[in-house]
């Protein structure tokens, strides 16, 4: 026992007796001694606190253990990962985009650092015959379906929502001064457009979540005279009416009062002195009809600019009652943005980070399978966001059925993110995601806005160059045929393969071959988010 007791408290009695020559009259070299003085302090302070264990057993000598909790997160990354090390990003990944937004070359040499006899591996085919290269600034689409009467050509590849708030000014300005040097779009978040979206005049998707941030009354419900007098600025090309995130779909969202500065209560029309809280659900709607009601007269108020929404996937059949309320109406949006669980820029609980949510694939899928089989497909584009780094992620999500890709994460990594993860804490270390004015004045606008515009038109290159070794032209002419995925050892299949994909109409019709989806349209109801009670 007094040899634990001893082990216990041997490097706090050390500090002790190495104090011993400060006392007046001692000899000794005092900063060995002033040095031992201070631990000694923290020893004492060790034992008579209440909260940590460790620390009263072990004084001195027990903060280590949480010193290397700390900084464990930092050692993992940058000593202890692989180079294809997903947490959530790889090395490999983040090296993708430094290169490419510094204008540097990502080539690599001596072969892939992948499996690719591991299950799971992914790879597009190619063709002995490529086509012609294609310009990556001719990679457009035209949103806006036949109700829109202001459609917008919008760049294959975007800046996904991220808003003033959760990003500090510098960042905004960067991103979007980027997005108007690239000719691409940048989404707001749903923090509203802040004076640093304006600063630049690059494209904006205005997105408007369950606050109502930037078009809200005094009670937070939806203004639509404040919505008209921003959705007409000349900037806002498309308007996005969020119903869930993939970081937290059902969740709502948060940005601690300690990040609210003036200028975001000002922005978004909220108080400074708690949270500001984003309601899980929205007030303006509770149905599918009251939500294409909403789409709609945000449509008439914006001037006729095209709108839709965004969405992390969830129960099937309220996605499949939105699309009957598109039937019986005659509503339509003019596109859906379909976020995968794979999360974003946003702090969430874990619980819904790791367990809540449908994967960006599988929510896309269903998507485009349910607008193909209602006959709907032709009439509404389909985005998507959710850990979109590379040519071959947005050429393997076009492959599946969107129409365009959209990046967060990706674009942080462009303007100088090292994936601290510490977004929701204001101590960003490279400015990105942070209110605090000294930390993000380390991140330079002209040089960072350029990374964004480099990353855009490289990634694109890249990309052009994916679809004419596919021998195609323009990449929407990419097919789940063209995606393959490794199942086994000895097993690889398509996409078109793996996968049900639905005729065009066949949910209007008396056969429905899939029983998943035939179900799931039994249980869909046009007038509630409820599944129907006879389904």
């Amino acid at each position: 026992m007094s040899v634990t007791l001893f082990s216990r408290y041997a490097c706090f009695a050390a500090c002790v007796l190495l104090t011993l020559p400060l006392l007046p009259g001692s000899p000794g070299l005092w900063p060995l001694p002033l040095i031992a003085g201070l631990l000694s302090l923290v020893g004492v302070n060790d034992l008579l606190q209440t909260q940590h264990a460790v620390r009263r057993n072990y004084p001195v000598l027990g903060n280590i253990r949480y010193l290397i909790e700390y900084i464990r997160p930092e050692i993992r990354q940058y000593l202890l990962e692989t180079d294809d090390e997903c947490l959530p990003f790889s090395s490999a990944q983040r090296m993708l985009v430094y290169a490419r937004a510094k204008n540097q070359s990502a080539d690599k040499a001596f072969g892939t650092l992948h499996d690719v006899y591991q299950n799971g591996f992914e790879f597009i085919t190619h063709s002995m015959r490529p086509a012609e290269l294609g310009k990556p600034e001719d990679f457009r689409i035209e949103i806006g379906g036949p109700q829109c009467t202001r459609p917008y050509s919008a760049s294959i590849f975007n800046i996904s929502a991220m808003s003033f708030g959760s990003l500090s000014a510098n960042a905004i300005r960067a991103l979007n001064q980027g997005a108007r040097l690239g000719g691409f779009a940048h989404d707001t978040g749903e923090g509203s457009i802040s004076p640093y979206h304006r600063e630049h005049g690059g494209d904006l998707i205005w997105e408007i979540g369950s606050g109502y941030f930037g078009c809200r009354s005094d009670d937070g419900r939806f203004d639509p005279e404040r919505f008209a007098s921003q959705a007409r600025n000349a900037q806002v090309k498309m308007i996005e009416i969020k119903l869930s995130q993939g970081a937290k779909p059902g969740h709502g969202g948060i940005l601690p009062k300690n990040k609210i500065t003036a200028e975001i209560a000002a922005t978004r029309g909220v108080s400074m002195d708690r949270d500001c809280v984003s309601p899980a659900r929205h007030s303006a709607f509770s149905t599918p009809r009251e939500l294409l009601g909403f789409v709609a007269r945000l449509r008439e108020l914006s001037d006729g600019k095209p709108v839709g929404f965004k969405f992390c996937l969830g129960h099937p059949w309220e996605f499949m009652g939105i699309v009957k309320a598109m039937l019986e109406t005659g509503i339509l949006p003019d596109f859906i943005v379909v976020d995968g669980k794979e999360g974003g820029t946003g702090a969430a609980p874990l619980e819904f980070s790791d367990h809540v949510g449908v994967p960006l694939r599988e929510g896309l899928l269903f998507v485009h399978n349910t607008l193909v089989g209602a006959g709907l497909r032709d009439s509404i584009r389909l985005g998507v966001s959710g850990k979109i780094i590379s040519a071959f992620d947005i050429a393997s999500v076009l492959a599946i059925g969107a129409d365009w890709a959209n990046s967060a994460r990706g674009f942080m990594f462009a303007i100088g993110c090292i994936q601290s993860q510490s977004c929701h804490t204001n101590r960003c270390p490279t400015g990105v995601a942070t209110q605090d004015p000294l930390r993000q004045r380390a991140l330079v606008v002209p040089d960072k806005a350029e990374r964004v515009r480099n990353f855009h038109r490289n990634t694109l290159k890249a990309l052009a160059e994916i679809v004419a070794a596919a021998g195609l032209e323009r990449p929407a002419q990419l097919e789940p045929r063209h995606l393959l995925r490794r199942l086994s050892e000895s097993e690889i299949r398509q996409y078109a393969q793996l996968h049900a994909f639905l005729k065009p109409g066949e949910l209007l019709g008396e056969r429905i071959d899939s029983e998943f989806y035939a179900r799931m349209w039994r249980m869909a109801r046009a007038d509630s988010f409820e599944p129907a009670p006879f389904a």
